[in-house]
């Protein structure tokens, strides 16, 4: 076990720009066991409020995020392969699977069927594409080996129809039948995955529109599709739906797609949307009130200040309006409704385009809500998947090495920052 351990955040700084910062990296002398983590994190953030998204699925992250009392949020891709993985458990499946990896390997090993494979491209005008090995670790790898077996089926059927030992390799129709059905099953969800997996654009606010766009459109059962296609879709579907109906994990995503300003209350189901109104405007509420109140000895300070500027020079009939103002405790009036309109104002304007980046429009709009804003940095900022996070540890891992296992926890800290930000 690594004695180091990159705890590292996803925040949206005030120009309204995602960064993914090493935190901080802490020295565990013992091993890596949620209470240590949970420990950890608590000592990270204490001057940071996030808001509290977790995005790993290891068991210690789990336990670290449950002692801390954070609400978890589940790597979308991780999620995904597990489902597909659940939806893979066929016979016929398993059996086509394997043909196909034994094809592709009995390429991957030999230099004269590889050439052989080149001829056979250029004499059936095939794109001049090598095969793809499957790869457990890499989602969405089994779609991409099978995809290519199917785009060169022709070319890999007249090498191996050339050699007697190479002709069981060969694909039966009903093997292709059902390569096909898995790839028509998968191959959308690829990209999915690939886009929700990006560190520079706002990602959580988009859980729940995909996951509704999955069960009307994309995985949706099709009558007249194939048995074995409908059973992928179908699993694949439940599997997601089972894994992301817990009640504080649907709050988390309704509050994140309504404060994405592409979709703000459209996916959030009806008997959700009061709920949800009523804490966005208790959370800006409370963010309000921690402006108005501000920090005690700052205010002593500056009022100590005045005093003395005052003492000084002449005063001004204005200096005693400016006095009384300042002397009455009392709140502006009217803050619960500026709060109620300024939340009915962002819910009734246009919606955003769904190409432009969200963080943009909040930018340009930062000043028209000012509480929404603060809450936009706050929910958008939560990665919908640990990619992210897994290329800064693999960052970590580069740079502390058997040769370099002594640096101390600020030199890593320094060098992570340097080799994600040069």
């Amino acid at each position: 076990m690594e004695p180091y351990m990159s705890l590292t955040i996803h925040y949206i700084d005030c120009d309204f720009t995602i960064k993914s910062l090493c935190l901080q990296t802490s020295f565990f002398p013992q091993d890596h066991t949620g209470e240590a983590i949970a420990l950890g994190l608590q000592e990270a953030l204490a001057l940071l409020e996030p808001a509290r998204g977790e995005t790993n699925s290891g068991s210690n992250v789990v336990k670290a995020a449950s002692l801390n009392k954070w609400v978890r949020l589940q790597c979308f891709g991780h999620r995904l392969h597990l489902a597909i993985e659940n939806a893979m458990r066929d016979p016929r499946i398993d059996c086509a699977v394997g043909i196909c990896k034994k094809l592709v390997s009995s390429f991957s090993y030999s230099w004269r069927r590889k050439r052989q494979l080149a001829q056979a491209q250029k004499e059936l005008k095939l794109p001049e594409h090598g095969l793809k090995t499957e790869c457990p670790t890499r989602w969405g790898s089994r779609q991409a080996m099978i995809e290519r077996v199917l785009e060169q089926q022709r070319a890999i059927s007249q090498v191996l129809l050339s050699d007697r030992k190479s002709r069981h390799l060969i694909p039966t129709w009903q093997d292709t039948d059902t390569l096909e059905a898995i790839n028509k099953s998968l191959q959308p969800l690829t990209k999915f995955t690939d886009a929700l997996s990006s560190e520079k654009y706002v990602s959580v606010s988009f859980v729940k529109p995909v996951l509704h766009l999955f069960s009307s459109s994309i995985l949706k059962v099709n009558d007249d599709g194939p048995e074995l296609t409908n059973n992928i879709r179908t699993k694949i579907l439940t599997y997601l739906e089972e894994k992301y109906k817990d009640p504080e994990t649907q709050e988390l995503l309704d509050m994140a797609s309504a404060l994405d300003p592409h979709f703000k209350l459209r996916f959030v189901s009806e008997d959700r949307v009061t709920p949800i109104q009523a804490r966005l405007l208790s959370e800006m509420a409370a963010s309000v009130s921690m402006v108005k109140k501000g920090p005690s000895d700052g205010g002593t300070a500056d009022r100590a200040e005045d005093t003395l500027s005052t003492s000084k020079r002449k005063k001004t009939l204005g200096s005693f309006f400016k006095i009384t103002e300042r002397a009455s405790p009392t709140q502006p009036p009217h803050q619960e409704q500026a709060v109620a309109s300024e939340l009915q104002s962002y819910l009734q304007c246009a919606d955003l385009d769904s190409e432009e980046n969200p963080l943009d429009w909040w930018r340009e709009h930062q000043r028209v809500y000012p509480q929404l804003s603060k809450l936009a940095i706050k929910y958008l900022s939560i990665p919908a998947t640990s990619a992210p996070s897994e290329r800064v540890f693999s960052t970590g891992g580069n740079i502390v090495t058997c040769l370099r296992s002594s640096f101390k926890p600020e030199n890593v800290d320094r060098l992570v920052f340097l080799a994600k930000n040069l």
